[in-house]
C-alpha cells in the first residue's frame, strides 16, 4: 500500500537581532518597530503558514565585559508583541517563548489565556529553561539551577500551569449567540497547588480560551530535553537540518511519546531552517556565498572564536591562521548570556577539530568560522527548494520548517510567492485554512492530559 503523502507545516521566525541577519543590505529594517513584526506575519498569513515564531532574551548578551553589539540593540517583550499582532491577523498562530526558570505559573497561564483569548485560540507558548546566573541577576530569584532541576521545574511549571488553565470548567460558559453576552456568569477557577517549587492558591481570573490551553512547544536537544518534549510538549524545535540527522532525532523523540500513551501524530517535528532563492540553482549558490559573508563579519568571527578560546583575541587578524594558544577551560567568562557558548562540551577538542580544518583547507579565522557555523539549509531555485523540502518531510526527517529569513522584515516575501505555490501544486501543503485554531492547523486535536513527570 503506497503510503500518504504527508502536509508540509511551515512557520515563520522573527529572528530578531543577530549574526542571520544581513545589516547591510538595504532592505533590512528596524528589529523594533511594529511595522516590521506586521510585515512579516502578514507575509506569513498570506502564504497559509502555520504559526509565527518570535524568540525572547531576558537580558542584553555581554563579551568581555561590553554589551555584545554585533547582534543586539533591543529585546521587545513577546506577550506586547504577539497581543498586538493578534489585531492585525486572523489565522495565523502566535507563539512565544517564555522562560520557565524565571517566570512564575500564575502570571505566564494568565498572559497565555488572554493571548488565546484575543486571538481566537491562536497561541502557544515556547517553554525554554536557563541556566546562567548571569540572566538571573535580572530577577529577584535570581542564581541558576542545575540541568536537571531546571527541567523538573519547569515540567512542575506547566502542571501547575495546566492546573490553572483547566480550573474553568469549559461547559460553564455559556453565552448568547446572537448578542456574544453571557447567559450565566461562570464560576471562577480555583486552584491550590504545592510542591518543592511553588505553593500558590487562589482564583485565576481568566476563562478558558478557545483551545482549552495554548500549544506547547519545546526546543532542546539534550536527552532531558527529548524526553520533556515526549512527555509535555505538542511540537519541539530542533536544529537537526541534513536528511540522515533529521530522520534519526525523528525516530528517537517520536519513538519516546508511547510510554506517556501518546501517538507519534501528537508531536510536531519542526526543524529551523534558512534559505537562499535564486533564477537558477548556481545563481543561488553564488548569492548564499556573498551572504555567508556579509553575516560573518570580521569582527563577528573574532567575537564567536572567543566564545570557544575563552579569552581575549580582538588583537589578531580575522584573515589570518587561528591562535596558536589553546582556550582557556573552566566555566565561559568572557561570554555572558550566549547559551552557544554551552555548546563546546569539551574545548580543546573543538579547537583541535577546527585547526585541522582550517589546515585542510587552508582556511583564515573568518573563513573558518563561515565554515563551522554554517546557516543555510536550502540554496537553489524555488522548484529545488521546494522538492528538497518534500523530501525531508516525507522521509520522516521533519514534519516541517521553521523558516528564518536573513532579511527583515521583507525576507520571506519571495518564499511566500515561489515556494509555496509549489508546494500547493504538489498537493503537500494547504490552499487555504480549514479552522480558527492553531491546534487546527498543526493537527493536533485537543489538548492532551496534565503534564507528565520525563522518565
Amino acid at each position: 500500500m503506497t503510503k500518504p503523502r504527508k502536509q508540509i507545516h511551515l512557520a515563520a521566525h522573527f529572528p530578531g537581532v543577530n549574526n542571520t541577519t544581513v545589516w547591510s543590505d538595504p532592505r533590512s529594517g528596524s528589529h523594533i518597530e511594529f511595522s516590521s513584526f506586521v510585515r512579516l506575519a502578514q507575509t506569513a498569513e498570506r502564504a497559509k503558514f502555520d504559526f509565527f515564531f518570535l524568540a525572547e532574551g531576558l537580558r542584553l548578551r555581554e563579551q568581555g565585559g561590553e554589551i555584545y553589539d554585533l547582534d543586539v540593540v533591543g529585546r521587545p517583550d513577546t506577550f506586547t508583541v504577539l497581543a498586538a499582532l493578534a489585531a492585525v491577523t486572523d489565522r495565523l498562530g502566535l507563539a512565544g517563548t517564555i522562560n520557565s526558570t524565571f517566570n512564575e505559573p500564575y502570571e505566564v497561564a494568565r498572559q497565555f489565556a488572554t493571548l488565546d483569548h484575543l486571538s481566537a485560540g491562536r497561541a502557544a507558548w515556547n517553554v525554554v529553561t536557563s541556566w546562567d546566573a548571569f540572566t538571573g541577576e535580572n530577577f529577584r530569584r535570581g542564581g541558576y539551577l542545575a540541568q536537571e532541576d531546571r527541567y523538573d521545574r519547569a515540567t512542575t511549571f506547566m502542571r501547575t500551569a495546566w492546573e490553572l488553565f483547566d480550573s474553568w470548567p469549559a461547559d460553564e460558559i455559556v453565552a448568547d449567540p446572537a448578542t456574544g453576552t453571557f447567559l450565566r456568569h461562570p464560576e471562577p477557577g480555583r486552584f491550590a497547588h504545592q510542591d518543592r517549587f511553588f505553593d500558590i492558591a487562589g482564583q485565576f481570573d481568566v476563562p478558558r480560551g478557545p483551545q482549552g490551553r495554548p500549544v506547547i512547544f519545546q526546543a532542546g536537544d539534550s536527552d532531558e530535553g527529548r524526553e520533556f518534549a515526549a512527555a509535555t510538549a505538542d511540537a519541539i524545535f530542533t536544529r537537526h537540518g541534513t536528511l540522515e540527522a533529521g530522520q534519526a532525532f525523528y525516530a528517537d523523540v517520536k519513538g519516546r511519546l508511547a510510554r506517556y500513551g501518546r501517538t507519534g501524530d501528537q508531536l510536531v517535528v519542526l526543524p529551523a531552517a534558512t534559505f537562499v532563492l535564486g533564477d537558477t540553482d548556481d545563481d543561488a549558490r553564488e548569492e548564499a556565498a556573498v551572504i555567508r559573508r556579509q553575516q560573518v563579519s570580521g569582527a563577528t568571527a573574532i567575537r564567536f572564536l572567543e566564545q570557544l578560546w575563552n579569552r581575549d583575541l580582538s588583537a589578531y587578524d580575522p584573515d589570518g591562521p587561528l591562535p596558536e594558544v589553546d582556550p582557556v577551560v573552566g566555566e565561559n567568562t568572557i561570554a555572558k548570556g550566549r547559551a552557544s557558548v554551552r555548546m563546546y562540551r569539551d574545548p580543546l577538542a573543538t579547537a583541535a577539530g577546527w585547526r585541522e580544518l582550517a589546515e585542510s583547507k587552508k582556511l583564515s579565522i573568518r573563513e573558518l568560522i563561515i565554515e563551522v557555523t554554517g546557516r543555510q539549509t536550502f540554496v537553489g531555485s524555488a522548484a529545488t527548494i521546494a522538492g528538497q523540502i518534500n523530501t525531508m518531510v516525507q522521509a520522516d526527517a521533519s514534519d516541517g520548517f521553521i523558516l528564518v529569513p536573513h532579511i527583515t522584515p521583507g525576507g520571506l516575501d519571495e518564499f511566500a510567492d515561489t515556494v509555496v505555490p509549489l508546494l500547493q501544486e504538489q498537493g503537500v501543503f494547504r490552499t487555504d485554512y480549514e479552522g480558527p485554531t492553531l491546534r487546527d492547523h498543526l493537527g493536533l486535536g485537543a489538548p492532551p492530559g496534565r503534564p507528565q513527570t520525563a522518565r
